[in-house]
């Protein structure tokens, strides 16, 4: 129950702020996750770690993911963000064409993010 409460609080602030930038929010097991466009990937990632109501100031996780069968989105890449004192986490994806395999770096947020990049 508390993680669809973090789902359609999380969801209704990013819909908010960038609109149709947030393709989709959906339970995943124990995470709420959000589907992103690419070209706003940064400035989501950033709003949630400095909104004072949202707080996700540690990545806990950054990695790609590989969808072959997935035309025109074949990669991508999971960002797992933690809010440690209210103990909330959640899972960003954004997907992407194998021609384009471009994303922002996440390094200015989060300097851990710097060594998972290269990964």
């Amino acid at each position: 129950m508390a993680e669809n409460i973090l789902l359609n609080t999380i969801h209704e602030k990013l819909r908010a702020k960038f609109g149709e930038a947030i393709i989709s929010a959906e339970p995943s097991y124990d995470f709420p996750v959000f589907v992103v466009k690419r070209e706003p990937i940064f400035g989501v990632v950033k709003f949630l770690k400095e909104d004072p109501e949202t707080g996700f100031e540690f990545m806990t996780t950054l990695c790609g993911l590989h969808y072959p069968d997935n035309k025109g989105q074949e990669l991508g890449v999971m960002y797992q963000l933690h809010n440690l004192p209210k103990n909330h986490r959640i899972r960003l994806k954004t997907f992407f064409p194998i021609s384009d395999p471009h994303v922002p770096t996440m390094t200015p947020l989060f300097s851990s993010a710097n060594w998972q990049e290269r990964q």
